[in-house]
């Protein structure tokens, strides 16, 4: 296996333009991710067909090659071998990815790690709300003086009610600030000593707090003209910083909440304002100087300016997104569910997130369903191609990818299956459309955001609606998918080429090169690993000869071949053989051990013994070796490598007997 994945991983190297055309590598559970510098150096017809590979896609700006569990970390340390390549961590790769995109990908990439976050907090809440009132509703309203009610369903708000404070500390963690500050702005933006956002539509006008015309509608001294007294009687009330000057002459006491906009350019203003004053307030004083001065001019430019603002530029977002559901006969619906997936195609879907939450905390989500229905039909078209493919490598890649889009995730579908065939993205963006339309006519709505397909059950406000919803989409992509789609030549071509290397039999040349070469078994039981990693020089860097390393967890030393014992050392810590074959072996258990003098070994063989493979030849005290200090990493040298073309190792986990190593004869 060990020679399958080292041709795997050249395989790729060569596909994708060398070593030299990899700007960042990772791999999570499945799938090897590229950042790529050139794409135009890249042959996408040779990553189709490279060995191990089960598919490929290009998302976020990253070439992600799909191998599976427990092959693709094998390849990967093959591939960073080869190519003499950093490993780097997924967050690396996403990063590298993120700068190549525009400022537009870039922006909407921005939002959606400020508000995915802060997910888990809407669903609880959204969840707990669903719950709650569902229930009491159910019951007729029986249960609003229940004081176990009561008490859950002042949780159940919680996460809305200070939304802006989870916003501000999410997006100063975005925006390189300080998170507490961004809490702190967040706060500012709720504090309970503003006239709640909600109550101002109902509002009878503004008053500036202490003037006369306060005074006079209050019917009250102008010195008891206070903003608490303005918000008790009904007005909102206002502050004259500077009278008689724009902006200044009226600055609105007003909280922000159900607002989610204002908080995030608030937060993207403060951190700008942080770093600056970080790189000019000397050290002594930047404890104390930097964050107040950062609250201070961030909270006067958020209330002056950002607030009033960005909240009147946010309502007409959510009055024009209301506008296009509210289009009669499910119109508006399909339209956004057809434009959705095009949006995650250009890379700048994450923009639905801040309307998202801006839709949750005003009550209702009518985006989230025609999301929904737009991933699950992602996943219809892909159980399509997979009954219609011939190729057993889609047919690999296209079923789990239609799981995967029912739970909720969907770039292997649509950049792994649907959107290089093309027709079956066009039949999803059908189906996406039937759903939201669906969606759209029936008045369908979330109580939370963040999760779709089959666990959008979890947050819908009608799991009937829902089901009709995503059975619509399902039923029109599947169909339309099945009418459309058929292999292209190039997918024929390579579901014949799969058929014929099933059925070939094994040349002489096959067998000679799996059979003629010798094998060596593992001398113990424990965890076999690369020699290079071991913590000794001499042995990482090979200069006795190659094979592997294994960290024992019994202390059985066996035989790895059959053949002569040709050395023995006496303080048991090393053993010497000829293999019948030719090969020599040399076990050298634990690392400095000679230094103890024989006493946690106990030989059982001599010189000039014959043995077979599996035949004790040690007993070793590991817990002994342990308690001195010394390593117990036993080493399974092959001293004449250079006799073999090539040495092909197995690591994992290993018993004593089990095959470690394959030689390949010159």
């Amino acid at each position: 296996m060990a020679a399958e994945h080292a041709q795997a991983a050249k395989e790729i190297l060569a596909a994708i333009g060398g070593a030299g055309n990899v700007v960042s590598a990772a791999h999570c559970a499945t799938r090897l991710r590229l950042v790529i510098a050139d794409d135009s150096k890249v042959d996408m017809d040779a990553v189709e067909d490279c060995s191990l590979a089960k598919g490929n896609f290009q998302a976020a700006g990253q070439l992600q090659v799909i191998y599976g569990t427990g092959t693709v970390n094998k390849v990967f340390d093959e591939f960073c071998k080869q190519g003499n390549i950093s490993v780097g961590s997924t967050d690396d790769a996403k990063a590298a990815a993120a700068a190549k995109g525009n400022p537009i990908q870039r922006a909407t990439k921005a939002l959606g790690d400020v508000f995915v976050p802060i997910i888990p907090a809407i669903v609880a809440s959204g969840l707990m709300m669903g719950l709650t009132e569902g229930l009491n509703n159910a019951m007729g309203g029986a249960l609003s003086m229940n004081p176990w009610w009561i008490l859950i369903h002042t949780f159940s708000n919680a996460s809305f009610v200070f939304l802006q404070i989870l916003i501000g500390f999410s997006a100063a963690r975005v925006f390189g600030g300080n998170e507490f500050l961004g809490g702190v702005i967040g706060m500012i933006m709720n504090h309970t000593g503003l006239m709640n956002a909600w109550n101002i539509p109902g509002s009878s006008g503004a008053l500036i707090v202490g003037s006369d015309a306060a005074a006079q509608a209050l019917g009250v001294p102008a010195a008891e003209a206070s903003a608490d007294a303005i918000m008790a009687a009904g007005y909102l009330p206002q502050v004259a910083l500077i009278p008689g000057v724009p902006l200044f002459g009226a600055v609105p006491l007003q909280g922000y909440q159900g607002h989610v906009i204002p908080v995030v350019v608030a937060v993207f203003l403060m951190c700008l304002i942080e770093k600056k004053l970080h790189e000019i307030v000397p050290d002594m004083f930047d404890l104390f100087v930097t964050p107040l001065v950062t609250v201070l001019a961030t909270g006067l430019a958020t209330m002056i300016v950002i607030g009033p603002i960005f909240s009147i530029v946010e309502e007409g977002v959510m009055e024009f997104f209301k506008f296009l559901l509210g289009i009669p006969f499910g119109l508006g619906g399909a339209l956004a569910g057809a434009i959705y997936p095009l949006t995650v195609v250009l890379g700048v879907h994450h923009m639905f997130n801040a309307l998202e939450a801006g839709l949750v905390a005003q009550g209702a989500d009518n985006f989230n369903p025609i999301i929904s229905a737009a991933n699950v039909a992602q996943g219809a078209a892909c159980f399509a191609v997979f009954v219609k493919t011939k190729s057993a490598k889609k047919k690999g890649l296209a079923l789990p990818s239609g799981i995967s889009s029912l739970l909720g995730i969907t770039e292997p579908a649509i950049y792994g299956v649907n959107l290089p065939a093309l027709k079956p993205f066009i039949a999803a963006i059908c189906g996406a459309a039937a759903g939201g339309a669906v969606a759209a006519f029936t008045g369908l709505y979330s109580i939370a955001y963040g999760i779709t397909g089959l666990f959008g059950y979890l947050i819908t406000a009608d799991a009937v609606k829902y089901t009709i919803v995503i059975a619509v989409a399902f039923a029109v992509s599947f169909a339309v998918t099945m009418v459309l789609y058929s292999d292209d030549e190039k997918t024929k071509a390579a579901a014949a080429r799969e058929a014929a290397k099933a059925a070939a039999p094994a040349t002489p040349a096959q067998v000679d090169a799996a059979y003629a070469a010798g094998t060596v078994v593992a001398p113990m039981t424990g965890e076999c690993i690369d020699m290079t990693t071991v913590p000794d020089p001499v042995f990482a860097s090979l200069a006795m000869g190659n094979g592997v390393a294994i960290e024992p967890t019994e202390g059985g030393i066996y035989a790895p071949v059959s053949g002569t014992v040709t050395m023995v050392a006496g303080t048991g810590h090393a053993v010497g053989l000829m293999a019948d074959d030719g090969t020599e072996i040399l076990i050298h258990a634990g690392i400095d051990t000679v230094e103890l003098n024989g006493e946690p070994f106990t030989i059982k063989v001599a010189a000039n013994d014959t043995v077979k493979a599996g035949q004790l030849l040690i007993e070793a005290d590991l817990d002994a070796i342990k308690a001195a200090g010394k390593p117990a990493t036993t080493m399974v040298i092959v001293t004449n490598s250079d006799d073999y073309a090539a040495i092909e190792q197995s690591y994992g986990p290993c018993k004593a007997g089990q095959k470690v190593v394959d030689l390949k004869k010159k």
